[in-house]
């Protein structure tokens, strides 16, 4: 069955009819801000809540990770995991078409309200592993998702199952786009919680109390995306992080020292302050150790 909300198509042929991912009660929040309140008005709505998660799900700032990417409108996005659609609206504007992928009916919904002005985005309910699609398409994006895949994909290798599914869902040139935390980024040493599992220093000692979900060094990630079958792997880096970026450095061009300091992030959770992080990270840059202890990757990568 497929549904209209504005000018977005809502599939529903593969939705269980339960949704298998969900912020809760928040979620009912989100949908009656998004129905009655025009995007320019967000952050007006931000502000009066004062909540993390509207602030989270419905800030203009979530698009930026995306927002320099080379798309035109010859080109069509697969957008893995588009949850409330934090970065579709962005996606849309820029490419021909966008096709998303989203467990939560709920959470589908959200986003269909706040992109019905767009006629180019068709939402698939259901479980990307459960999804067969025709097409294939010129990028694919796993934004805050991959880590993911234990939970979702399952099996004994969920990481390289869900890359190379990716993968085999890219026209030839194509690319994916990977948006995740670094597991040794440095806010975790500096005292904030870990995003996923919210307990402190979780990822730096391996998830030794976590089961389903999991992010990466830099060499484990690289390592894991040629395994896939990547020939090509570039790193990016975005900061403060890839949820609300201000500015995307590469290895071309890395961060100097004085540039980082806009560090104390963490909107949600209590944390720790166990060192300067802008002092620490002018000590890294000195010793071109950035790309190891960025907060976030974004990473492009070719078959």
């Amino acid at each position: 069955m497929i549904e209209k909300i504005g000018n977005v198509k809502l599939n529903m042929e593969r939705y269980s009819g339960r949704d298998e991912y969900s912020d809760g009660d928040i979620e009912d929040t989100l949908l009656d801000i998004v129905k009655n309140t025009a995007s320019e008005d967000y952050n007006s709505v931000i502000k009066e809540k004062s909540s993390w998660p509207v602030f989270y799900h419905l800030s203009p700032i979530r698009g930026n990770c995306v927002e320099w990417l080379d798309i035109d409108k010859n080109m069509s996005v697969l957008e893995i995991g588009s949850g409330c659609g934090a970065v579709t609206g962005t996606l849309a504007k820029k490419a021909g078409s966008l096709t998303c992928i989203e467990l939560s009916k709920k959470r589908s919904l959200i986003n269909a309200e706040r992109n019905k002005e767009f006629d180019n985005i068709e939402i698939i309910v259901g479980n990307f592993k459960d999804i067969d699609l025709k097409n294939k398409f010129d990028m694919v994006t796993l934004i805050g998702v991959l880590e993911y895949s234990e939970g979702y994909i399952g099996g004994k290798t969920p990481y390289e199952d869900m890359l190379s599914r990716c993968f085999s869902y890219l026209k030839k040139g194509g690319r994916l786009v990977i948006a995740i935390e670094n597991k040794f980024g440095l806010k975790y040493w500096a005292g904030c919680k870990e995003d996923h599992v919210g307990r402190y220093f979780e990822s730096i000692e391996n998830y030794g109390s976590t089961s389903g979900v999991r992010t990466f060094t830099k060499y484990e990630l690289e390592k894991l995306l040629k395994g896939s079958g990547a020939d090509k792997v570039e790193f990016y880096y975005p900061y403060p992080d890839y949820k609300f970026t201000s500015t995307v450095y590469s290895d071309a061009y890395l961060p100097k020292k004085g540039e980082l300091n806009d560090n104390i992030r963490n909107f949600d959770n209590a944390r720790l302050i166990t060192f300067d992080e802008g002092k620490v990270f002018d000590t890294i840059i000195e010793n071109n150790l950035f790309p190891l202890y960025s907060n976030s990757f974004l990473v492009i990568a070719e078959v």
